[in-house]
């Protein structure tokens, strides 16, 4: 699960209807949906792409508005990377009109659903830590560790601000794809528990499961020190671009990495666990 208040441009995440998997990507500001999947789960098409095709020739509307509402986004496949042709709300509504499915009716009404909570969140974020916690309910997490996720959401989501008005995608590094983010993130983690963020989720055992859901309430408390602590630095040295933050993010990690050695000493336990959520959840 991503979490709500850190989404940024190019996020993919997986939603379900009905027992179905449906793949999003943010862009622009909002979801735009795998149309394929829509189709598939929809009319029940082992062939999704041929019954586009199908489907286009009999509405000559639709065909001729395609290119206005459908955009080729990049996402994530066993395979690799690819683009697929996705379109948000607005445009799945107008393909859905030539879809003679009974599922369509109510695919809309979650969609509108989905939608009106989003809107509602927008204008109190506050709306969104309450869905998060619910969720967590959901799944049987401890209050104790509920509570902790949430203080790490909020430290996050300050972190991320600061990035957004700093500059940090550096579009003249094109090795970087805007993968910013990503690398910063991961430079705070290994600073902070000596270890990089696809270690830790191999020792947890995790594939596509979110790292963060994973942790225990004592592995979060370090997380957030270390990503308070790069706030603090980006804040000092009014780190500008991607490489003043990234000696920032180094810093921030390194002063949580001598808190978590300092801890460990004194309890005689590591604070990186093996220890995970896939029992009680199911991601």
């Amino acid at each position: 699960m991503i979490d709500t208040l850190t989404l940024k441009e190019g996020d993919i995440e997986t939603t379900a209807f009905d027992n179905n998997n449906v793949t999003r990507v943010l862009h622009n500001g909002e979801w735009w949906y795998v149309i394929t999947e829509v189709i598939a789960f929809l009319t029940g098409s082992k062939n999704p792409s041929d019954y586009l095709k199908k489907m286009k020739s009999r509405d000559i509307g639709l065909s001729e508005g395609w290119g206005q509402f459908v955009t080729p986004l990049e996402i994530k496949t066993k395979g690799g990377k690819q683009n697929a042709n996705c379109t948000n709300v607005e445009g799945l509504l107008r393909i859905l009109q030539s879809v003679p499915s009974k599922k369509v009716e109510q695919f809309k009404r979650w969609l509108a659903k989905v939608g009106y909570e989003r809107l509602q969140e927008y204008e109190n974020p506050e709306l969104a830590f309450k869905r998060a916690y619910a969720d967590y309910v959901a799944k049987g997490y401890s209050k104790e560790w509920i509570q902790r996720r949430m203080q790490s959401i909020s430290v996050r989501n300050q972190l991320t601000k600061e990035w957004d008005n700093r500059k940090i995608s550096d579009h003249n590094n094109k090795h970087l794809e805007g993968k910013e983010y990503a690398i910063l993130t991961d430079v705070i983690s290994q600073a902070t528990f000596g270890i990089r963020t696809k270690e830790h989720k191999d020792l947890k055992g995790l594939k596509k499961q979110p790292l963060r859901d994973h942790m225990t309430p004592i592995e979060l408390i370090f997380n957030m020190l270390g990503e308070q602590a790069t706030i603090d630095e980006v804040k000092i040295k009014d780190a500008q671009g991607y490489y003043e933050n990234l000696e920032a993010a180094k810093d921030g990690g390194k002063n949580a990495s001598v808190a978590r050695e300092a801890f460990e000493k004194a309890r005689g336990v590591k604070v990186v666990s093996s220890d995970n959520f896939l029992k009680k959840i199911k991601d």
